[in-house]
């Protein structure tokens, strides 16, 4: 919930929300002000972090069946495939996501790319190629830790193109998920929501064990100055780009258990709408079995 108390009509934490889909879901359209929502807030979430852990393990056999079937699916010819997209500021835990979501399926289905710097190569193409080459086959579960959006995120802050240019990216990037949901990609956008506080603290950590050295970079605090440039171009892209085929979440990631939660929930819940079945063999199940058999 707002930290106002106010409960919206739909989406974001709306507490009359029939499920995580909808109580987190960015309405497309409406002004964002991410200061008004509560980084720590656990919405529709178990009671505490035990119950959390809890309650994410218990999904996983459930996750890995959906998976199997919807791999299982894609022999038979559906198209359908899961693409999750994960931004956020640093330390709002994309990677640990990954670590601890992704790992209730099986890696053999699942294909997972980091968006780092465009290389030179990617530089000479529109910034979507690099895109389009990463995206899941039929049957997989695609992860982007960073995305297409990073071109109206650090590109904007950053002053990387014209601003012209840079505008005429949010209606790209809406065109370019219909394609995909139009192709039978199921687009799931969570925007990890940390505090300016608590990034600080984890960036701490890291400085303060020296294990963790290789995860700090310096140039992480003067990124940290530019915070609210980057709260704002959030704030653009979550308005601008959450049509109802393919809209954000907004997750609150200050405490790690319950964004691991709820990613994972929204991921059942439209593996569930997507209710993959596994495909009937197309021979004589009998027959096969007396050769079977006979064969010795």
């Amino acid at each position: 919930m707002a930290k106002d108390g106010k409960h919206r009509k739909s989406g974001i934490w709306s507490a009359d929300a029939a499920d995580v889909r909808e109580l987190l879901r960015v309405p497309g359209g409406e002004r964002i002000e991410l200061a008004a929502f509560d980084a720590r807030a656990t919405p529709g979430g178990p009671q505490d972090k035990e119950a959390g852990l809890e309650a994410t393990s218990v999904m996983a056999d459930h996750l890995a069946d959906l998976q199997e079937r919807l791999f299982a699916a894609s022999t038979a010819g559906d198209r359908r495939r899961i693409l999750l997209v994960l931004q956020g500021m640093d330390t709002s835990g994309k990677g640990g996501t990954v670590k601890h979501v992704i790992g209730l399926f099986n890696p053999s289905g699942c294909r997972i790319r980091a968006f780092k710097a465009p290389t030179p190569e990617e530089r000479r193409h529109d910034f979507l190629w690099r895109i389009k080459r990463a995206l899941p086959e039929p049957g997989e579960i695609g992860i982007f830790d960073r995305s297409h959006y990073e071109d109206v995120l650090i590109a904007r802050v950053r002053e990387l193109a014209p601003s012209k240019e840079i505008a005429n990216r949010y209606e790209q990037i809406n065109r370019f998920e219909k394609s995909l949901t139009d192709d039978g990609v199921t687009v799931v956008k969570c925007f990890l929501h940390i505090s300016y506080d608590q990034q600080r603290r984890r960036l701490l950590e890291r400085l303060d064990n020296p294990d963790k050295h290789w995860k700090f970079n310096p140039g992480d605090i003067e990124e940290r100055a530019l915070w609210p440039a980057y709260q704002k171009a959030y704030e653009i892209a979550l308005e601008r780009c959450s049509p109802p085929d393919a809209p954000w979440y907004l997750i609150p990631a200050d405490r790690k258990w319950y964004r691991n939660w709820a990613i994972s929930r929204l991921l059942l819940e439209h593996l569930e709408a997507l209710d993959p079945q596994y495909p009937k063999g197309d021979f004589d199940v009998e027959k096969a079995r007396e050769r079977l058999l006979r064969s010795g």
